[in-house]
């Protein structure tokens, strides 16, 4: 029989190509290519150390190192605004108390004025009052004075004329004293 042109199938179920068409097995497990492939392995890996070494590993080593300090400044920067801020809360803090305390001052030293004026007005209008309450008292004095002299005359007159008028006679000045005097009607 004719081998066929295509694979067959072996016993252990991998297909097999004819030798003739690719030339042998799988190139890296060839064993007369070992020692070629173990050099450009061995070459290839020095140079990728090489390269990592010199170029790529310092780069990122600078920009570890870059990023640490930005990093380390950042907080340093932070820190210092935050101090700051403290500083200025505790500035307002003192500055508000300052203020409260002057405006307490102040709200008490205007209440002392505004009492010290009320009390001395209310000692003026007192003393003006008392004044006009005197010179009213001496008025109504005076006046019941004159009124009560007064009195006395109009009762003798009255008296003087009902007398002449019962009588028809007018009584004689001494004996209407005399009645007057009797009842006590004031001078």
């Amino acid at each position: 029989m004719a081998q066929p042109a295509h694979p067959t199938a072996t016993h252990e179920g991998i297909m097999a190509s004819p030798a003739s068409e690719h030339g042998g097995g799988f190139p890296p497990f060839e064993s007369h290519t070992f020692l070629s492939q173990l050099i450009w392995l061995a070459l290839a890996f020095g140079l990728l150390y090489y390269l990592m070494d010199k170029v790529a590993l310092p780069r990122i080593q600078a920009i570890l190192h870059d990023r640490a300090t930005r990093l380390s400044s950042d907080l340093d920067e932070a820190q210092r605004m935050k101090s700051e801020a403290e500083a200025a809360g505790a500035a307002y803090e003192k500055s508000l108390a300052d203020a409260q305390a002057k405006a307490r001052t102040i709200a008490t030293e205007t209440r002392a004025a505004l009492s010290s004026e009320a009390e001395a007005r209310r000692k003026t209008l007192e003393a003006q009052l008392n004044d006009r309450i005197a010179a009213s008292e001496a008025t109504i004095r005076t006046r019941t004075a004159e009124a009560m002299g007064s009195v006395r005359s109009i009762a003798g007159e009255t008296a003087s004329a009902i007398v002449e008028r019962l009588t028809g006679t007018a009584p004689d000045q001494a004996s209407l004293d005399t009645a007057l005097n009797r009842v006590a009607i004031p001078h």
